[in-house]
């Protein structure tokens, strides 16, 4: 097989690709426009929601299936769905036995077992080590072993309030704190307590758990960075501004809620830092074994400007539609090309460090945001209308408007305008931590103080607005809240 020698060989061989890969979940967000680099790629989702119109998405028939606990239920229901068995079959690769690539938000080893009976490679490490390397007590580990340090932390198990205080006054962590367990995405199990009053909500949560992260609470700001390791080394996307706990758009106090990139948004000293600790991040997981995309969340001390890691997501995330779209990855390659090249089983030559010189100039960088917006109130309402997937417009009376159906975000370039995807659709339920929809729009949507701008909160009051919904009887309102008692929250 010839070996693929730097970025050109590398772009014309996924532009000429002949083996199908599909990208199997809920909704087509985290890899959006990735079908537009790789040849025979396939969206394979739960949710529709392009309304059939997407030339790439694949959405099965509905059929019965038990309450989804977990996006790698919602995995397991398409990978075993008879339509899909039928797709791969008639897109058949054939060689060497293979039919396919698959990839993944969250998989498991049933999805895994599911992969091989339908004879898909999965292009990722194997579930056991993700999912090992995902939990946030092993993060902290991790960090510690590459030298990136977290915020001051104890890790231990956790018996009441007043053994959580003992432990934080051992440690000297002060008596504000943030507690988080092992796994848990958008802060569905980040607590913030300073007393037993916050305590008590949680204390099942917690003393479960065979060990949680204990941390000082800090005055910090979010912040992200994707990356991925290869055999060559680990290539660094950008920082990016976290948008966490906005109460307009989550009900969650620490929940991630949007991302912006651009180029000033943080002093060069610590995009330096940042891009030096997900290098050694990224070194670190290679000895462990693991190969591919990985995401990094720095928190920066407000204070004393110390900047600390946050957390290790050894997958594709909510940010990767940032910056698989970026202008550094339009100019060179999406990152997610290098985790694909990296399973083809093809050899290739890349100067790493090249490209990281690159990507860390400003130069590089765009001016996009994204906003991730959840329905917020307590109530569950049947969804009666619900807003079109596409191209929208901020009108200066605050409203939206319409404009056109469209698969991505590429076409819009003012920021008076925005490109929405629609998650909750007609049918669907208003619950709280539902997934309404994501809005994409050039410029910042938060302010140097890191608030929402007045323009971010008339995109989320008008979309908001394209929502209706209407009253349901007691027992259809009584079975969806038994349903959404053992659900899956987060979709992205």
């Amino acid at each position: 097989m010839k070996k693929l020698q730097g970025l050109p060989d590398i772009r014309r061989y996924f532009h000429r690709m002949e083996e199908p890969t599909y990208f199997i979940g809920a909704t087509p967000f985290n890899l959006l426009g990735m079908d537009e680099w790789v040849r025979n790629f396939t969206f394979v989702n739960y949710i529709n929601c392009f309304d059939s119109e997407h030339p790439h998405v694949f959405v099965p028939r509905e059929k019965p299936h038990p309450v989804f606990k977990s996006i790698e239920e919602i995995t397991n229901y398409l990978l075993g769905h008879e339509d899909f068995a039928e797709l791969v079959k008639k897109n058949s690769y054939g060689k060497r036995g293979r039919r396919g690539n698959a990839v993944f938000l969250f998989f498991d080893e049933e999805s895994e077992r599911l992969c091989k009976k339908l004879g898909l490679r999965v292009c990722f490490p194997p579930s056991k080590l993700r999912t090992k390397i995902d939990n946030k007590i092993m993060t902290t580990r991790i960090g510690n072993e590459a030298g990136v340090k977290s915020v001051p932390n104890a890790l231990s198990r956790v018996k009441s309030y007043d053994n959580l205080m003992a432990i934080a006054k051992r440690k000297k962590l002060g008596d504000d704190l943030v507690v988080q367990t092992a796994f848990g995405d958008s802060g569905h199990t980040t607590f913030f307590i300073s007393s037993e009053k916050e305590y008590k909500p949680h204390a099942k949560e917690i003393e479960q758990e065979k060990e949680v992260k204990i941390m000082k609470r800090v005055r910090c700001r979010g912040s992200a960075l994707e990356a991925c390791v290869t055999r060559h080394g680990t290539i660094v996307g950008p920082l990016m501004t976290e948008l966490v706990g906005f109460k307009e758009m989550t009900p969650y106090k620490g929940g991630w809620c949007g991302n912006e990139v651009f180029q000033d948004a943080f002093p060069q000293k610590v995009r330096d830092f940042a891009r030096k600790s997900a290098f050694k991040v990224g070194e670190a997981l290679r000895k462990k074994g693991y190969r591919g995309y990985f995401e990094v969340d720095f928190l920066t001390d407000l204070d004393t400007d110390d900047v600390y890691l946050g957390e290790i997501n050894p997958r594709i995330t909510g940010a990767s539609s940032m910056t698989n779209l970026a202008a550094f990855a339009h100019a060179d390659a999406p990152l997610f090309l290098f985790h694909l090249l990296e399973f083809s089983g093809v050899p290739f030559e890349l100067d790493v460090n090249e490209i990281n010189e690159r990507w860390a100039s400003k130069d590089n960088i765009d001016n996009w945001s994204q906003l991730v917006i959840k329905h917020t109130g307590k109530e569950i309402e049947l969804i009666t209308s619900a807003p079109r997937s596409g191209v929208w417009e901020l009108n200066e009376n605050g409203k939206i408007d319409f404009i056109r159906p469209q698969t991505h975000r590429r076409t819009v370039q003012r920021e008076d305008r925005g490109f929405f995807l629609r998650i909750a659709n007609q049918g669907d339920w208003f619950y709280e931590g539902a997934d309404l929809g994501i809005l994409v729009t050039p410029g910042r949507l938060m302010t140097k103080n890191f608030k929402l701008t007045e323009r971010a909160r008339a995109w989320i009051r008008g979309i908001r607005g394209q929502y209706n919904a209407g009253s349901v009887t007691k027992e259809k309102r009584a079975r969806v809240e038994r349903e959404v008692a053992v659900g899956a929250f987060k979709l992205l």
